[in-house]
C-alpha cells in the first residue's frame, strides 16, 4: 500500500469459460520446471492440449492380469491424473510421487526397464561357450593343494555358485561381492584352477598397474608349486619381454595372465581363453565383452567388488549379472571402526595417528582432488604433507602421492610405503590406494563429504588388512546436512 493505492503483484488469473474446466486455478495445479522461455503456465496449457488429443483407450504395455493383480489404474487415467489430479487428491502424496496415478507410471517405467534387461540376458544366454569345463576328483585335489587356509562357509558357497555356472554351456556373467579381506581372490583363483585343469587360460584384470602387480605376486606365490605358468602383462611391460609374453599367451604356454584392461585389447591373442576375472572394474561392460567376442571368445566372466550392492541396485544396475556374496571375514580379521568427525579439531586426530605410529603401525591420509579445483586441491594437499612432516610428525617419515607424478615416482613411493620406510602416506583420491599394506591401522579421509559412498568403501577397505584394530576417520566440513 502506498500513495498510489493497492497493488496486486504477479496475479495468476484465468478466463473462466462456460465448461468450467480450468487449467491454472480453482484446482490441484501441477507445477512444471521452467524450461528456457516456456513458462509453467504455457506448459500446463500444452500438456492439457496433448491429453485432450489422446484417444480414450491407448495401448497399455502392462498385461491385464498384472494390472489386476497389482490394482494398477489404466494408463490413460494415470497420465490424466498425474498431470491434472482430481480435487480430492492428496497434495502430499502427489508431491512425494506416491499418488495411485504416479505409482502406476513409475511401475511401468521400471517394468519396461526390467523387461529390456531380461531380454538382454536372454539373448546373451542363448550363445554357447566353445569350451565347457568339467570337474572331477583330480581337479578337486589340485584346488585343495593350492589353498593356504580353510575356506570360510561364505567362500565355500561362492565357489560352489561360480563353479556350477562354469559347468553350464552358457557363458557365466557373475559378480562376486565381499568386503575387503573377505578372500575374493582365493575364490576366483579356485575357479581359475578349474578352468586351467580343463586346458583353458585365465585372464585376471585389475584397474591399475600397481594392483595388477600385487595380484600377480599373490597368485604366483599361491600357484608356485603347481604346473601352471603365471605371467604379468601391463602397459609398462618392456617391449622385448612383451613380445615373448604375447607369443606365450597365443601358444597357450601361459596359463594365467594378470594385467590391466589392456588384456582385452586387439594385439592380445589367446590360445583358449576360458575365464576372465575382473577386479573392481564396475564399468567393464558391453563394449569390453564385445571386444572379447570379436576375437571369437566367449569366456566365463567373473567381476569382483568390495562395494556392498543393495538388492535394488543389483536388480537394476547389475541385472545382467548373477550376484554372489561372501558375508564372512577370514579368521583373525577385525572389523574396521568408522568415525565421523568435523575437521575443526585436528589435534585430537593427530594424537590418535601418533599413538598408532609409535606402536609401529602406518597411516593413510586421503585428500580429494576434484576436477574443477584440482590446482587448489593439489596445492593444499602438498602444503598439508609439508606441514605434517615439519610440524606434526617430525620423527616419522611423511610422503605425498598424487596423480600428476610420473609412474616410476609413484611406484617408488608405494614400494617404500609397503616396505615400511614411509610411515604416513598423504594420497589424493585419483591415485588408487590399491596396495595391500597390512601394517596400516589408521586412515583419515579429509573432506569426506566430497567422496561418493562406493569411493569411501573402497578407501576404507585399505585398512584392517592386518591383525590390528583399525580405524577410519571421515572428516567433514561444517555445516553438515543430512545428505
Amino acid at each position: 500500500l502506498d500513495s498510489t493505492g493497492l497493488h496486486f503483484m504477479n496475479p495468476e488469473y484465468e478466463l473462466v469459460s462456460d465448461d468450467l474446466s480450468s487449467v491454472h486455478t480453482g484446482r490441484v495445479v501441477p507445477f512444471y520446471e521452467k524450461t528456457g522461455t516456456v513458462t509453467p503456465n504455457m506448459q500446463r496449457r500444452l500438456v492439457r492440449q496433448a491429453l485432450d488429443q489422446l484417444p480414450d483407450p491407448i495401448p497399455d504395455p502392462l498385461p491385464d492380469e498384472l494390472r489386476a493383480r497389482l490394482q494398477l489404474m489404466p494408463r490413460r487415467t494415470a497420465l490424466e491424473e498425474s498431470h491434472f489430479p482430481p480435487n480430492d487428491a492428496s497434495v502430499d502424496e502427489l508431491n512425494a510421487f506416491r499418488s495411485p496415478a504416479q505409482r502406476r507410471l513409475i511401475f511401468e517405467e521400471f517394468f519396461l526397464f526390467q523387461i529390456g534387461h531380461a531380454w538382454r540376458r536372454h539373448s546373451s544366454s542363448s550363445e554357447l561357450k566353445p569350451f565347457v569345463p568339467t570337474v572331477d576328483d583330480r581337479i578337486r585335489a589340485s584346488a585343495a593343494k593350492v589353498l593356504p587356509f580353510k575356506l570360510t562357509p561364505g567362500q565355500r558357497q561362492a565357489v560352489k555358485e561360480i563353479v556350477d555356472d562354469m559347468l553350464r554351456p552358457e557363458p557365466m556373467h557373475r559378480l562376486l561381492q565381499g568386503d575387503v579381506g573377505a578372500g575374493k581372490t582365493i575364490v576366483a583363483l579356485l575357479a581359475g584352477i578349474v578352468a586351467m585343469e580343463n586346458g583353458l587360460q585365465v585372464a585376471f584384470m585389475a584397474p591399475t598397474e600397481i594392483l595388477a602387480g600385487q595380484h600377480h605376486g599373490n597368485i604366483a606365490r599361491l600357484l608356485a608349486s603347481s604346473r601352471f605358468r603365471v605371467d604379468l602383462l601391463t602397459g609398462s611391460t618392456p617391449g622385448l619381454h612383451k613380445h615373448t609374453l604375447l607369443a606365450n599367451i597365443e601358444r597357450g604356454t601361459t596359463n594365467l595372465v594378470v594385467g590391466t584392461h589392456a588384456l582385452v585389447q586387439e594385439h592380445v591373442a589367446f590360445h583358449k581363453l576360458g575365464l576372465v576375472v575382473i577386479d573392481e572394474q564396475h564399468r567393464f561392460g558391453v563394449a569390453q565383452r564385445a571386444a572379447l567376442r570379436a576375437k571369437g571368445l566367449r569366456p566365463d566372466v567373473l567381476l569382483m567388488t568390495a562395494t556392498p550392492i543393495p538388492r535394488t541396485l543389483a536388480l537394476t544396475d547389475y541385472s545382467e549379472l548373477d550376484v554372489s556374496k561372501i558375508p564372512d571375514l577370514p579368521p583373525g580379521r577385525k572389523p574396521v571402526t568408522t568415525l565421523v568427525k568435523p575437521e575443526s579439531r585436528p589435534d585430537d586426530i593427530y594424537d590418535l595417528i601418533r599413538r598408532e605410529l609409535e606402536a609401529g603401525r602406518q597411516a593413510y591420509i586421503i585428500y580429494p582432488l576434484v576436477e574443477e579445483s584440482e590446482k587448489i586441491d593439489l596445492k593444499s594437499a602438498t602444503e598439508m604433507a609439508d606441514h605434517l612432516q615439519a610440524e606434526v610428525f617430525p620423527a616419522h617419515r611423511v610422503a605425498l602421492l598424487h596423480g600428476r607424478m610420473k609412474q616410476d615416482a609413484k611406484d617408488h613411493v608405494m614400494h617404500a610405503f609397503a616396505a615400511g620406510r614411509i610411515e604416513v602416506l598423504v594420497s589424493t583420491r585419483d591415485v588408487e590406494v590399491g596396495v595391500d599394506v597390512p601394517n596400516v591401522s589408521i586412515m583419515v579421509v579429509e573432506h569426506a563429504e566430497r567422496f561418493g559412498l562406493s569411493q569411501l568403501h573402497q578407501l576404507r577397505g585399505r585398512v584392517g588388512r592386518g591383525p590390528w584394530e583399525s580405524v577410519c576417520i571421515l572428516l567433514y566440513q561444517a555445516p553438515w546436512t543430512d545428505d
